[in-house]
């Protein structure tokens, strides 16, 4: 079994696409809500795979040897799951809530290899 990081992703082109910010405020209260209860159907489905649940990002700082500046991307929550494979855990995120309810973009998927020499 290897574990992979899940990063899902949301941009402001997104988030303006969907409407979500200009939707009747009761009408997206009631999609938050489906939205959280079908995520959670998602998280009770593949809680023999989640490692670490992980949660939604805030603001972004770079650090680099420039220093420390703000940045904007489109990262916008994590997860670390087990899978036999790319495809396995692909697999676990079609129809994702993050993308099906939200106006998220994307879940990208990586593996968490091991640090060489540990």
């Amino acid at each position: 079994m290897k574990q992979y990081l899940a990063i899902y992703t949301g941009s402001r082109e997104a988030r303006e696409k969907s409407g979500w910010d200009q939707m009747d405020p009761e009408k997206r209260k009631v999609l938050e809500k489906s939205g959280i209860e079908a995520w959670h159907g998602w998280m009770n489905k593949n809680q023999q795979s989640i490692v670490f649940h992980g949660g939604p990002l805030g603001k972004t700082k770079s650090i680099s040897r420039n220093g420390v500046s703000d940045v904007v991307n489109n990262l916008a929550g994590y997860i670390v799951i087990n899978a036999e494979s790319y495809e396995d855990a692909a697999e676990k995120f079609l129809d994702h809530p993050h993308f099906s309810i939200f106006p998220g973009d994307a879940v990208e998927i990586m593996e968490c290899l091991p640090v060489p020499g540990m």
